[in-house]
């Protein structure tokens, strides 16, 4: 299969959209689709990718960690995160299309991703210690809560994802053939636009203001905010999705 092929197949072979920001939906999943048929072409496996990936997001944070502010600096940063970030989804694109899906390369993927959530903030927390002229020691909890807030959300959608019950599909009558799947609704433009705030992508964004202090302080700490905000409502929904009712709780 050629890259044109590749890239057309790709194309009719995407996740669903609902509960996806408009980042992922319209930039992160179809620059993954270029570097997944780009993978596909060079023979490499969604592991593979995967590593690749990691190899980029994590050379933006030894970056921030141990260079100054710049603007040059941000830039860098910035592309080594948003490529890592778009391998990220070509990694899965490629396991449809070879039809190589595994749980092993699904571990590896979430093992990667939490990875990179973690080592980020603590990059921030390094480099606000090391360069930055705070106002004061406190800003230093910042990234700890930002860092908090990103793995519980990652942590409690993965995890709500998994236990959330499955709806059985209904049976059919005496002489009725079988139903087909269920129509699903459009996704979401509002939802899309909403989930901004807390889509990597957008996270990414943030480190093009790397090359001031002020302004970068002030723009992470604003999506540190709604990092917050999410949380509390992701976590009171997600809850409310898997808690199990009393007359069929176990024991």
């Amino acid at each position: 299969m050629g890259y044109t092929a590749a890239l057309r197949e790709l194309r009719g072979a995407q996740k669903a959209a609902k509960g996806v920001s408009l980042y992922s939906r319209h930039i992160n999943r179809p620059a993954g689709r270029v570097l997944a048929a780009a993978a596909y072409r060079a023979g490499l496996t969604p592991n593979q990718v995967t590593l690749v990936s990691a190899a980029f997001s994590f050379a933006g944070v030894a970056a921030i960690a141990v260079l100054p502010p710049s603007w040059a600096l941000a830039a860098a940063v910035w592309a080594a995160l948003v490529v890592g970030f778009a391998l990220d989804s070509a990694d899965g694109q490629l396991a449809r299309l070879r039809r190589e899906s595994s749980a092993a390369g699904e571990w590896l993927d979430h093992v990667v991703d939490a990875a990179k959530i973690t080592a980020l903030h603590a990059a921030v927390l390094v480099s606000f210690h090391r360069f930055f002229e705070l106002p004061g020691p406190g800003w230093l909890l910042v990234p700890l809560g930002f860092q908090l807030a990103a793995v519980l959300i990652f942590t409690g959608g993965l995890l709500a994802d998994k236990l959330r019950p499955k709806v059985p599909a209904a049976r059919p009558g005496p002489g009725e053939p079988p139903a087909g799947p269920a129509p699903s609704a459009p996704p979401s433009r509002l939802r899309a636009v909403a989930l901004l705030p807390v889509d990597y992508g957008v996270f990414c964004a943030v480190f093009l203001l790397l090359g001031s202090e002020t302004v970068f302080l002030t723009g992470y700490t604003v999506l540190f905010a709604a990092h917050a905000l999410f949380l509390v409502a992701f976590m009171a929904k997600w809850f409310r999705e898997l808690r199990v009712p009393s007359a069929i709780r176990p024991g």
